[in-house]
């Protein structure tokens, strides 16, 4: 036995067609990247530590992008891979399969850092210190080291003794273990990715407490000197809304640059680039070389 068609089944019923397809806009190539403006030189080596127990905020494609701007800007830089998801590797060019040495082998073997730095293809100036899968047993791997803590920064240490950099800054991964603390211990600066939706501080006064032990137990010298605001979205009051509240909590360390969400961001990746490279007249490459810009302007 059949039934007839209902009414609002007979549009799903019929033949199928392939709906009309809008001609897509014509593409913009992107510009050449910019070389001639020059930053000012840190009058030392800062290091910043990327940071943000918090999934999904935007730690490395801040890292990778806030990197290769001070580098366009002039800047000697070293990016210091430290989730064992290898993103940053990734959006910088660096090929980090299984077997590649890199951080791995600086924590857990005593490697020195120079033999596994590369040169990035993405800027003049920007080195990468790779990391590999292998970096996901570090955290166990390292309970028994003795002197757990302090194995990046003596490796650091050795390395900075013989070569000269701007900034190295480091890509932690979404957690407050012992990667991430041994980034907190080599590091003088955070830098805190928020992003503007609505569990945006969520965390990160449990990120605050963690820098407090830092500070009182293994590295006095630590500071909390950058917020960047990250995925804003202008046609949302939620996104003003949690960029005043941040600008609230921490007014003097919130840059004045935001990051917008924007689609050139969420693609550069999978072209192992940048979106400074990928298509720097966009809107997040431009707001990632502001905020690269504004972060140099607050050298000591």
């Amino acid at each position: 036995m059949s039934w007839p068609p209902h009414p609002r089944t007979e549009l799903f019923d019929g033949p199928e067609v392939p709906p009309e397809v809008p001609p897509e806009p014509e593409s913009v190539e992107p510009k050449a990247v910019s070389r001639e403006t020059r930053l000012v030189r840190p009058s030392h080596t800062r290091v910043i530590v990327i940071a943000n127990q918090k999934g999904g905020v935007g730690k490395t494609t801040s890292a990778v992008n806030i990197a290769a701007g001070l580098a366009m800007g002039g800047e000697r830089v070293l990016l210091i891979d430290m989730d064992p998801q290898g993103n940053a590797s990734t959006a910088l060019g660096i090929d980090h399969r299984q077997g590649i040495r890199g951080t791995y082998e600086v924590l857990l073997d005593g490697d020195d850092m120079d033999w596994h730095v590369v040169k990035s293809a993405e800027a003049p100036n920007l080195w990468v210190l790779p990391a590999t899968i292998d970096l996901a047993a570090a955290e166990l791997e390292l309970v028994s080291v003795s002197g757990r803590e302090q194995r990046l920064k003596d490796a650091l240490g050795a390395y900075l003794s013989n070569r000269e950099m701007d900034y190295v800054i480091f890509d932690c991964p979404p957690s407050l273990g012992l990667l991430t603390l041994n980034a907190l211990v080599a590091a003088e600066e955070i830098l805190i990715p928020i992003q503007c939706e609505y569990y945006a501080l969520e965390g990160v006064s449990q990120l605050l407490r963690t820098i407090d032990l830092v500070k009182g137990n293994l590295n006095d010298d630590l500071v909390l000197s950058t917020v960047l605001l990250t995925m804003y979205d202008g046609r949302t009051r939620l996104s003003a809304q949690v960029a005043d509240e941040v600008r609230a909590h921490f007014p003097q360390e919130t840059l004045a640059t935001v990051i917008p969400r924007s689609v050139r961001i969420s693609e550069a990746p999978s072209y192992g680039q940048t979106v400074i490279t990928y298509h720097r007249s966009s809107a997040g490459g431009q707001a990632y070389l502001a905020a690269a810009a504004e972060i140099a302007a607050r050298a000591k």
